[in-house]
């Protein structure tokens, strides 16, 4: 059974930053890309962030480019989201995805409130 588990969110100041990890079993991590989505109250959910299998290549939206940074740790089934230069239209429930051709599989979700 495929388990995405994403943590570290929670409140932060704006200007702020905060590491978001999703740790993934059942499935063989190193062969798939990997994402982060987000879903602000009352919009669509929107891609953020994007690595490859390898992690030599990654993608960003416009309105976090600069200011996140997404990695993974293929050894430990890990992917990241280190976030700065928070602002408050950053909050969100922040999604963890892995794509593999046409497979999706996806996390709970974890919320992260920008607020001072």
């Amino acid at each position: 059974q495929v388990q995405l588990v994403e943590s570290g969110g929670g409140l932060v100041q704006p200007g702020g930053s905060l590491r978001l990890s999703c740790g993934a079993s059942g499935l063989t991590f190193s062969l798939y890309f990997m994402s982060w989505y987000r879903q602000a109250p009352g919009k669509e959910r929107e891609l953020v962030a994007t690595i490859d299998s390898t992690g030599a290549s990654t993608n960003y939206a416009d309105t976090v480019k600069d200011r996140f940074t997404i990695s993974r740790d293929n050894a430990k089934s890990i992917v990241y989201l280190q976030m700065d230069s928070l602002k408050p239209e950053d909050t969100a429930v922040y999604y963890c995805n892995a794509r593999r051709r046409s497979v999706n599989y996806w996390g709970k979700g974890i919320l992260v409130t920008v607020s001072s």
